[in-house]
């Protein structure tokens, strides 16, 4: 399968992608040490703004992993299905431990 990276995020590159292939494109490092994950591989491993990644050094090759538990991921899920906290009586947890103690 090949992809013309023009459509995904308008630049002028050709990027393959062969299923069962390994993925390569060269990037360059930034004066920080930062390097810019490219979009189809981000976008092929659900890696988001705020996403946590983990690095290995696996026989001197640098290995990227999605770490396989994002807390940010499941407590954004659970905010965006519970009760707004505004919706929350500020003194009901207060009110709650009063009753239980008596």
């Amino acid at each position: 399968m090949s992809v013309d990276a023009s459509s995904i995020n308008g630049s002028n590159t050709n990027v393959q992608i062969r299923v069962g292939a390994v993925f390569e494109e060269e990037m360059k490092v930034g004066p920080k040490g930062q390097v810019v994950i490219p979009q189809p591989l981000r976008k092929t491993l659900g890696i988001h703004p705020g996403s946590k990644i983990v690095f290995k050094l696996e026989g001197g090759k640098l290995v990227l992993e999605k770490s396989t538990f994002d807390a940010v991921a499941v407590f954004e899920a659970i905010a965006r299905k519970g009760p707004s906290i505004k919706k929350i009586d500020p003194h009901a947890y207060e009110e709650e431990l009063a009753s239980r103690s008596r």
